[in-house]
Formats: C-alpha cells, sequence, structure tokens
C-alpha cells in the first residue's frame, strides 16, 4: 500500500469519527433533572460524575463549605458558575442546576448544588450526561469551582 493510500484512509477516518462525534453531541437532549430524597442523585456506576453526597471513593468530593450569610454564599455560587462559563438553567431557594457545554463538541455536563444553609454546606454534583468516561473533567470543573468560590469568599464573603 502507498502512502497515500495510507493518508487517504487515516484522513477519511478521522472526518467520519468527528462527523460522529459532532452528529452524537447535538443529539444531546434537554434535561431537568431533579433531587431524590431530598439530596441530589447518586452517581451512576461509570466514571464520569462526582458528587458531595453519595459515591464510592473515585467519584465522592467534598461539599463547597462557607461561613456568614447563606445567600450570599449562594450569590457568590452563582457568580463562580458564570465565571466558569456555565448556564444557570434551574434555580431555587436551596438547589440550582446549570450546565457546562464543551467547546468542541458540544456535549453537556449538569452541575447540580444543593444548600445546607444550617451546616454552611453547599453540596454538588457534576456529571456528563453520555459517555462512560469523562477523563475526570468533571471532577476538575468542581476543583475549579472550589477554588474560585473559595478565592471570593476569602476576600469578603
Amino acid at each position: 500500500m502507498k502512502n497515500y493510500d495510507k493518508r487517504y484512509i487515516i484522513i477519511s477516518t478521522i472526518c467520519i469519527l468527528s462527523m460522529l462525534l459532532i452528529f452524537l453531541s447535538c443529539a444531546s437532549k434537554s434535561i431537568r433533572i431533579q433531587m431524590t430524597d431530598g439530596k441530589l442523585r447518586p452517581c451512576p456506576e461509570s466514571p464520569n460524575c462526582v458528587s458531595s453526597e453519595t459515591g464510592d471513593e473515585f467519584s465522592r468530593i467534598k461539599p463547597l463549605t462557607f461561613q456568614g450569610s447563606a445567600e450570599n454564599a449562594w450569590k457568590v455560587l452563582q457568580e463562580s458558575i458564570a465565571s466558569m462559563g456555565g448556564n444557570i438553567q434551574e434555580e431555587r431557594k436551596d438547589y440550582l442546576r446549570a450546565v457546562f457545554t464543551s467547546m468542541v463538541f458540544k456535549f453537556e455536563d449538569d452541575l447540580e448544588c444543593r444548600m445546607v444553609s444550617a451546616e454552611g454546606t453547599i453540596h454538588i454534583r457534576s456529571g456528563a450526561r453520555r459517555g462512560y468516561s469523562d477523563f475526570r473533567v468533571n471532577a476538575r470543573r468542581v476543583e475549579n469551582l472550589r477554588t474560585i468560590f473559595n478565592n471570593i469568599v476569602k476576600d469578603g464573603l
């Protein structure tokens, strides 16, 4: 087989796979997520989700914590999510859901937060809507959110 033929096969394969991924990302459905028994839903067994309320050692993360006004902490949370490019889809007094969309393939991940004012805690869950593994994207997103949130809180919540 000539080098020209090999390159043609490789380029064709990459194009087909790219189109397939774009098609799958566009097929992502809008979703409305709710809490289960007053808590954030548990993560699935696939490694594409993290949660502060449920999960094993791989998917379990620490909640966000704060001292002071719960209302101010909630505002800081909203600002932090917006600064990261999240789009808040639903908000109630103690619950918030935002969607993050990847740049290239437009995959959507859901971030959910549940406030426990009396404990100074915001439980958090971040998970991919599609696929099996997210290569720890959601875990890194939550840690980035934690850093932004803590920096704003430290500067004067």
